[in-house]
């Protein structure tokens, strides 16, 4: 009788461990990210401030984006990158998978800020004049970021425990959102490399 009862109690204990609401993001998270998300928005929109058309448009090389085309790819990654998050919280919430994420918070943002490695990017990526005009094009940037940064601040999602599969490994759902902002760090950068160039336009 004692060892059903002990059976019993256990089950019970282990029900509540499993059962217990989740916390959601600690304030040093939510806080983190937020200013990221913020700090990046802020520097491209800054970088690219009253640029002309025919700087928005000079190309270095052939080969190479203009600064309109990085604007846009980021537009296109902004959305992208909320879509995959988004997707994955319409799966179970699955804290077994933690082991597999292998990389820290700042790994992520150090990966993908650093220009050193030059990555070809995907089709569903590349910028195709798809938001019509440039303005129309920043203002969608500007528009899904501060969507963003609101969904950072207010949700109560479990981001720990959701994730996204990328080619360079599983990270969660809370990480994918820095990886976001470090991409638009990134291509900030590749923007201002841009500018730098001798044969940049003068205004």
């Amino acid at each position: 009788m004692k060892t059903l009862k002990f059976i019993v109690l256990t089950l019970a204990i282990t029900s509540m461990s499993f059962n217990r609401p989740y916390a959601g993001l600690t304030d040093a998270e939510r806080q983190n990210a937020t200013q990221i998300l913020q700090d990046s928005k802020n520097a491209l929109v800054r970088t690219v401030a009253g640029l002309t058309p025919e700087q928005l448009n000079f190309k270095p090389s052939a080969d190479c984006w203009s600064i309109s085309e990085c604007v846009e790819h980021l537009a296109i990654a902004e959305n992208n990158f909320t879509m995959f998050v988004q997707q994955s919280l319409k799966t179970a919430a699955d804290p077994s998978k933690r082991s597999e994420v292998k990389m820290t918070d700042d790994a992520v943002i150090k990966m993908i800020t650093d220009r050193t490695t030059k990555v070809k990017t995907t089709e569903m990526f590349q910028p195709s004049g798809k938001f019509g005009s440039y303005e129309s094009t920043i203002a969608e940037f500007k528009s899904k970021r501060d969507n963003n940064i609101n969904y950072i601040k207010t949700t109560t999602d479990d981001l720990r425990n959701y994730y996204n599969d990328f080619p360079f490994g599983k990270i969660d759902a809370y990480q994918t959102i820095l990886f976001m902002a470090g991409h638009s760090k990134r291509h900030t950068e590749q923007i201002r490399e841009i500018m730098r160039d001798v044969k940049f336009p003068k205004k």
